[in-house]
């Protein structure tokens, strides 16, 4: 069965088709109005190993918050729609992710149960024009609309870029590890037989 989902959303601030193929093989079709959440997003695909389609428009001429939070809210419910019931995936999923100076990793429960985390500071306030408070907000929605414990820690880092980028390559490695169907799990891996 194929893992695919498409969620649109519409707002008085934003305007957002995505499609996202669970079982893919890291190719991204990247219109976000965001310059570096574009960058961002385009790692997270490639290193999780999924296919990524984003359409968005917003009012980025007053900031990129609202597009950014849609987004992630959009890629949170893509997902959950995608896995389904969730039979037979790991549910679990742990990457380290060095970039140069930076290193991060990312932990993830696929639990139907929404909880973030986030451990680090980033030493920069923008990325080019770019907020990096809104990591934060993206990767909040993101967890609340799949319904994920998503842990995020920032072990150390100089360069805010690479700090970010380091998340989300991680991000992508993690969310790929406990997507993967593993044949010995039978049924939901879950003692409660539901997630």
């Amino acid at each position: 069965m194929e893992r695919i989902a498409r969620v649109e959303r519409k707002t008085n601030e934003t305007s957002i088709k995505l499609a996202l193929a669970v079982d893919g093989e890291g190719r991204s079709d990247l219109e976000t109005g965001v310059p570096f959440m574009t960058h961002m997003l385009d790692l997270f695909t490639k290193h999780g190993q999924f296919n990524l389609t984003v359409d968005a428009s917003g009012d980025v001429e007053v900031d990129d918050h609202h597009t950014t939070e849609d987004i992630g809210i959009c890629l949170g419910q893509a997902l959950r729609e995608a896995l389904g019931d969730k039979r037979g995936i790991k549910r679990y999923g742990n990457a380290f992710v060095p970039m140069d100076d930076a290193l991060a990793q990312v932990v993830v429960d696929l639990s139907n149960r929404p909880h973030f985390e986030m451990r680090g500071e980033f030493p920069g306030q923008k990325v080019g024009t770019f907020d990096t408070e809104l990591v934060h907000e993206f990767l909040w929605k993101l967890a609340l609309e799949a319904r994920m414990n998503l842990h995020v820690i920032v072990h150390y880092g100089k360069n805010t870029h690479h700090m970010i980028e380091a998340v989300f390559k991680a991000l992508g490695r993690a969310l790929d590890e406990a997507t993967t169907v593993d044949p010995r799990i039978k049924g939901v891996p879950s003692t409660k037989g539901m997630l």
